[in-house]
């Protein structure tokens, strides 16, 4: 069963929704997309403070896990990715994170990526939103992701923001604005009390289109070539394997984990481990799968002296009427992520910008929704922006299906370590200013007794866990060894294209879906460019 079409997206997440929304803009290009998951037409996904629901229920998830963890004391850690319609964007805690502008700036200079500077990046982040504080010389105001800067449900969160001031820290006005430094509110990819993914924002305005095919549940096995030239891809869908030709290009949008695993399916990869497996070499390129980083984050949880947290949303009945509000009006708890307002500081005055980010919620909740202690209670997340340390992704079969071996070697660069200690400390330091006295009850972890580095840097490996922000694994960059160039080109093929995370040569400071979206608009222009 064959199929033609100009451009084949593999992957219906932040990037590939945008490429295939673009791409079949004029009316000129046949695209097909393809997305192993099922529709977005969830509960769990469009309701905001379910989001913890449909990241770790399985519905919608890959189901990847690490292997151990050698400087987390052995643990394994899951490994969330979309598998659904928006891709992690439908499952993903909707903070609307730009980065810093060094991030860019480091691209650019450090890695001679010259047109991935602030400055060039700058119009297609304004481009991508409709910002709710209005468009200005750094915010968007028509385009098609809404942006909204939150309304504080909590009055935990203004506490916390005056303890951040207190204690010496600036109130910024927009962290995604002219200065990232300081604290303020959260930007949220929420929209009239629903979730804004990619799929809700480039996809089902465009359903119609007639140039425009979507394949779900659909399982690419890998890609084909031809004289070293990409033709298609290979996939299965309900028990029937199909190919799909293009005339065009054939761009891979399966995020940091998927790409490079589809890359080295299709013989594109180190060559040592394509032959392990008895693949024919297509390109030897050894850093497929390399590169490998993620942020990292902690809480540190106290209990409160006031009933005025969000803690009952996580019981019964009043989970229930929140749910029954949000359906019936898109309203109340139900309809904020509670991450409303966050901080980005340097844990030493050595450093150039900020290295952590802190967001508060206003309740005590596990990673899965489910309530840690039945009282009243708070935690700040600590999560570390730019980790030193690097690890891997290696596909172990053939088989499409079966997961890849994913090593993240979370702390294994001594300098990650020391930044979350200190982190500790200068949290500490926060929640004791006086803006908090009046609700804020004992430490619950790690518990004030824990104070040696010894005890913290403990603490931090048995509670360290994945802020689900891979990236890296099919860098970008100008010299050789780069699995892609600066727009995106998977080097010694033609037709193929790499646009996700995965290409991202060092993390962003902060959450990656909405670098990830200005990515995708700044290269499908260059794939349109290039026609």
């Amino acid at each position: 069963m064959t199929q033609e079409f100009d451009y084949i997206v593999v992957g219906a997440g932040s990037a590939g929704c945008v490429l295939a929304n673009r791409l079949t803009a004029s009316g000129k290009h046949r695209v097909l997309l393809i997305e192993a998951g099922p529709d977005d037409n969830h509960l769990f996904i469009n309701m905001p403070a379910a989001f913890t629901q449909a990241m770790t229920k399985g519905r919608f998830d890959w189901g990847y896990e690490t292997e151990p963890e050698q400087h987390l004391n052995g643990r394994t850690a899951p490994c969330y990715r979309g598998r659904v319609m928006g891709g992690s964007s439908s499952i993903n805690a909707m903070s609307f994170v730009r980065g810093h502008r060094a991030d860019f700036d480091a691209w650019a200079l450090e890695h001679g990526l010259e047109d991935w500077s602030y400055e060039k990046c700058l119009p297609y982040f304004k481009k991508l939103e409709t910002f709710s504080g209005g468009a200005n010389d750094y915010r968007g105001g028509s385009g098609t992701v809404n942006v909204t800067a939150p309304k504080l449900s909590s009055p935990l969160q203004s506490m916390f923001l005056a303890a951040a001031e207190q204690a010496g820290y600036p109130i910024a006005k927009d962290t995604n604005g002219e200065d990232q430094e300081g604290f303020g509110l959260n930007d949220q990819t929420i929209h009239k009390g629903r979730r804004v993914s990619a799929a809700t924002a480039y996809i089902h305005p465009i359903r119609s289109r007639k140039n425009l095919r979507i394949e779900k549940e659909a399982m690419v096995d890998r890609v084909l070539f031809a004289d070293g030239r990409t033709r298609g891809v290979e996939y299965r869908k309900n028990g029937q394997t199909k190919q799909a030709f293009c005339a065009k290009e054939v761009i891979l949008s399966a995020g940091s984990i998927n790409s490079p695993k589809l890359l080295v399916l299709s013989g594109i990869g180190p060559a040592k481990q394509l032959a392990s497996l008895g693949i024919d070499v297509v390109v030897d390129s050894p850093e497929v799968g390399q590169n490998l980083h993620d942020h990292v984050d902690f809480s540190i949880s106290h209990k409160a002296n006031q009933p005025i947290t969000v803690s009952p949303a996580l019981r019964f009945p009043k989970k229930a009427i929140i749910g029954i509000e949000w359906i019936l009006r898109k309203t109340g708890w139900g309809a904020t992520n509670h991450f409303e307002t966050v901080g980005y500081i340097r844990t030493n005055d050595e450093l150039s910008q900020p290295n952590v980010q802190y967001v508060l919620v206003p309740l005590l909740a596990k990673p899965d929704g489910s309530s840690k202690a039945r009282v009243h209670g708070f935690q700040v997340t600590a999560m570390l922006l730019r980790p030193r340390s690097r690890g891997t992704v290696t596909v172990q079969s053939t088989d499409s299906e079966r997961p890849p071996a994913i090593h993240y070697n979370y702390l294994a660069r001594t300098g990650d370590l020391d930044e979350l200690r200190e982190c500790v400390r200068k949290l500490r330091v926060i929640l004791a200013q006086p803006s908090l006295d009046a609700c804020r009850g004992p430490e619950l972890s790690p518990g004030i007794e824990v104070q040696t580095d010894d005890e913290i840097d403990e603490f931090i490996r048995q509670n360290l866990k994945s802020t689900y922000h891979p990236c890296g694994t099919c860098r970008m960059g100008i010299d050789d060894a780069s699995v892609v160039d600066a727009e995106g080109r998977v080097r010694g093929v033609s037709g193929l294209r790499v646009v996700d995370a995965s290409i991202f040569p060092s993390v962003t400071s902060g959450n990656i879906n909405a670098p990830t979206l200005m990515m995708a608009e700044k290269l499908v222009d260059k794939v349109l460019d290039g026609q």
